[in-house]
Order: C-alpha cells, then structure tokens, then sequence
C-alpha cells in the first residue's frame, strides 16, 4: 500500500467462503473505517465493461444542450430522479454551489409492490434510449457489492451477518452521475465539491474521469484518493455513523479544483449511494452505547433523516 492514502481490501476475499480470509477482511473493513472511514476495494464483481458504458452515456447526456437536459429536471422531487442543472446543490455548511450538475437513478420495485407508490419512476432520456436501462444494470451491480459489503459490517459489529438485508431491501439507494464542467475562470469560492459527508449507509465510487478527490484524515490533513483502474472507492455514511454512535466514522471529504493549466478538463464520476428502506429505525445500537461512549443522537427512521438532509443541501425546499 506505499503511497496509498486509504487502505486496499479484496471482495473475493469475502465472498469466496474461506472462513479465515472472510473474518481476516471483516477486520481489516473496519479498521479502515475506523481509521479514516475509506477503503479501496478490488474484486468486487462489477464488470469493468458495464462501467465504462455508464460513463460513455453519461458523456454523451451532459454534452447535450441545456435547454434539452433542463427538460429532465422534474419539479417536486428534489433532484431524486433525473437531471439537476448547474449549480443548484451546495454542501451542508456552505452557501455557495458546488461547480456541478448531475442525473440520478433511483430503486425500482415491482408494480404490485405495497410501497410502489413511494417510489417515483426513473427518468428516461429520449436522446438516449441506452441511458437508462444502463444505469439500472450498474445499479444492480453496485447493490449487489454493497449488500456483501454490509455483510461484512455487521460481522464486524458483532450482529447477524444479515443484519442490514431487510433494511436494505428496496431501499432508497441512488446511483449518480456527475459532471463537473471545465472552468472557464476564476471561481468566486467554490470549488467543485465543497467538504462534506454523505448522508446514507455506505457510498460505492468507481473511478472518475480525472482526479480531485480528497479526504480529511485525523490529523486535519487532506489526503488525495487516486484508485487504481479496477478499485471502487468505499466510505462510510451519516447514517451508519449515527447507527454505531461515531463507531465507524463518516470522513469530509471534497472534489478539489485542478491546477489552473487542467482547467480546461472536464471531471465525470460515478458514486452509488446505498441508503435503506424509509422506515428503518436509526436509533443507535445499544452495542455502541457505554459509559465512555454516551448516547449522541436522538432516535430517527431513515426517511426523517434523509429529507432533514436534503433541505439542508438545497435539494428540498
């Protein structure tokens, strides 16, 4: 691991059955979170084909006109499903838009499916007829790989290995497409991702079209994370933070600008946000709570806190 910033784990060394190697990556999975709440993980199943075609289509979306991407900007759903323009989300603690605009996909579910209609649908781009169906296809690959990996934490967390299963079970993941355009000149005080934490269980990152992405180890020091080609990005989110009482951390992390002479470089990344059901119930884990480790956070479902989130960043008004 020189020069590495985060830790690297294989996948395959925990779904492939032997009883060592398993336990062996439970443990290193959440030492790395604990340390710095990131992890680079290979062997995780996703086919390298499947992501370079999300990235083509997703090129090929954001170099479409405004106008004609404006018309998949669906009012009402707080940037959910679909496009949101330039400049609209801005991190938690900051006013100023992040240098970005982006498509999301979300969960589908059956028709006949009790809850169908808290799902809305996904958007299809008509200038795009392999657009969506791609993405559905990367997002059912990314939720395969975070179940294993949600697997894995539980184990560490001394519960049952299938723990999360229900909770995550049609659960309100998003699969997000982000491009960040080149910079024309000089930004006011934005940068393209300004220091944040994500708001779900854990977020899936495959390597984006270029670097920039830094994280904030415990020294208050700012780390880059260049994965290497076939490496998908690993961290912890708010809410399994607030679950495990500050247990697994939920590191700030941002998308730096690049040097003035890459100005002229667009930037493309792909992250899948893994969130559970609305319902689940993120009262943290009496495991997690003792006297040298008092309560932090008060009882809240998934859903509550997702939309608290969202107002928070601009996304719901």
């Amino acid at each position: 691991m020189t020069n590495r910033s985060i830790p690297l784990v294989s996948l395959s060394d925990f779904t492939g059955g032997d009883p060592t190697a398993r336990m062996a990556f439970v443990e290193s999975l959440i030492q790395a979170f604990r340390d710095i709440g990131f992890v680079g993980v290979i062997n995780h199943g996703i086919d390298p084909a499947l992501i370079r075609k999300f990235y083509e289509v997703s090129a090929a979306f954001f170099a479409l006109p405004e106008e004609q991407k404006r018309q998949y900007e669906i009012p009402g759903l707080a940037g959910q499903r679909g496009y949101t323009s330039f400049g609209r989300e801005h991190a938690k603690h900051s006013e100023v838009p992040d240098l970005k605009e982006f498509f999301q996909f979300g969960q589908e579910v059956p028709d006949n499916h009790p809850d169908r209609a808290a799902y809305p649908d996904n958007v299809a781009v008509a200038e795009q007829a392999d657009f969506l169906p791609t993405a559905i296809a990367l997002f059912r690959a990314f939720e395969a790989a975070g179940r294993q990996l949600l697997r894995a934490i539980a184990l560490g967390l001394n519960l049952d290995e299938a723990y999360f299963e229900t909770h995550v079970q049609y659960g309100n993941s998003i699969l997000r497409s982000i491009y960040y355009p080149p910079i024309t000149r000089e930004p006011a005080s934005a940068i393209r991702a300004e220091q944040h934490e994500d708001i779900n269980l854990i977020t899936l990152l495959v390597g984006a079209s270029a670097g920039g992405l830094e994280v904030l180890d415990h020294t208050e020091a700012w780390l880059p994370v260049v994965p290497q080609d076939d490496e998908i990005v690993i961290n912890v989110g708010d809410m399994l933070q607030r679950l495990t009482n500050n247990f697994l951390k939920s590191t700030t992390h941002r998308v730096v600008n690049p040097p003035r002479e890459e100005w002229h470089k667009p930037r493309l990344s792909i992250p899948f946000f893994l969130h559970p059901r609305s319902e689940m119930d993120l009262s943290c884990l009496p495991a997690c709570v003792d006297e040298a480790h008092p309560l932090q956070y008060e009882p809240i479902t998934a859903g509550a806190y997702l939309d608290e989130r969202l107002r928070e960043i601009g996304l719901k008004k």
